[in-house]
This record gives C-alpha cells, structure tokens and sequence, in this order.
C-alpha cells in the first residue's frame, strides 16, 4: 500500500530534548536528597512520560513523595523551561519535514508528553502549518508503549496503519508504533542507543538517513 503519512514521535527524535529532561528530573530529585545519574536515567526513563516516571522512581528509589506530586513537580520544572524557550530541534528535523511535506505526506506528531512541548516546539520554529494532526498524552488514557496514541492519530488523518510510518528514537515509542500495526524506523539517541529495537523495519542513525530510506525504499523518486 502506498506511504501516505509520517508520524513523528517529540521528544528524541524532533527535539533534543532528553538531556533537558534528565537535567530537570535529577533537580527536582535533588530535593528529595537523592542524586539521579545519567546513567540510571538512560537504563530507566528516557523516553518514558513523566507519570510513569514518577512512580517508578518512588518505587525504585524510595523517594518520600507521592507519585503524582513528584510528577507535577517535573510538569512545572518543563513549564518553567518552555517559557523561555522551545527544545531545540534535532540535526535535519527542518529539511525532512520539508521534504517529506513537498511530496505530498500528511504529517502528524505522536508523543506520550504533554502537549504543551510540541506547541511550542511548532509555534517557536514556524512549523505548524506542516502538520495534519498533533496527538500528546494529554489526549489518551494509556501512554506509550500502548498504541492508543498511534491509533488516535490514524483515526485523525482517515488513514490505515499501512499508509503510515513512524519514526522514533526509543524502544516504548517503537513498541506503541507496533501495536498499533504502523511501520517504525528506529533513530537511536546517546539516551536510547541500549534499548531493543528489533521490531523496527529499520535502525539509522538520524533524520538524514531516515529522509533517504523514505525516498530510496518507499518513494522511489517521487520525493
């Protein structure tokens, strides 16, 4: 069937957003008197939405607060940063969706965080008007790695899930792609180069690589 659509997952794979995110989490953690490493954040949390966060880090770490205070105290950290600025983008972010928008693809954003981030992400880089359909996890009830988020988004462009790819940079982002039958391509980052990426129907290494595998094995010469 004939590619239609490219949904793109936020955090890690339109912005390079991860470091900011472990940045706020280790000084909201710091509050609590505990240090959070990169490391633990990488084998643990990149890619994950904050909720989920927060309670794994109660239950593993043993952090005195409740889950839901823990993770509103992130949200407001990631309120305060936005304020000031958006995330910056990933190298080649701006040419492919150019690119992949002048061959005539619908577009869609598809993330498990809170819609505030891709606003502001679009709004700040001139962006918006590429789009067809944004979906965060403000919009579903279960967050990546469930498709409920991929499956939203198909009902919101009138597509199949054979007329769609993804593109992520995680294994919860690629498993949600997965259940919802869509087609992923897998851009690992420093914060997700360990996770399993054995279900994507490819794994390269940027959004440059991931414009010529749209051109070179889905395209041909149309884009």
């Amino acid at each position: 069937m004939q590619l239609r659509a490219i949904l793109f997952d936020h955090d890690g794979t339109l912005v390079n957003s991860e470091p900011v995110h472990y940045r706020m989490w280790a000084q909201v953690l710091k509050r609590y008197g505990f240090t959070l490493s990169e490391q633990q954040y990488k084998a643990h949390y990149a890619g994950v939405p904050t909720p989920a966060n927060a309670i794994d880090l109660v239950q593993r770490y043993g952090i005195n607060e409740s889950p839901e205070l823990l993770a509103e105290a992130k949200n407001a950290a990631t309120r305060e940063y936005l304020k000031r600025q958006a995330f910056p983008l990933m190298p080649g972010v701006e040419e492919a969706i150019s690119c992949f928008y002048g061959a005539g693809l619908k577009l869609a954003v598809v993330t498990g965080a809170s819609a505030n981030g891709i606003q502001t992400t679009l709004r700040v880089n001139e962006l918006e008007h590429y789009f067809s359909a944004i979906v965060s996890g403000d919009d579903v009830r279960a967050s990546k790695p469930a498709p409920d988020c991929y499956l939203l988004a198909l009902q919101q462009l009138g597509l199949s899930a054979a007329e769609c790819l993804a593109i992520e940079d995680t294994q919860h982002g690629l498993e949600a792609a997965y259940q919802a039958g869509i087609n992923c391509v897998a851009l690992p980052t420093e914060m997700s180069m360990h996770h399993d990426f054995n279900l994507a129907v490819a794994t390269l290494g940027g959004m440059p690589e991931a414009v010529g595998y749209v051109r070179e094995a889905l395209l041909g010469s149309e884009v």
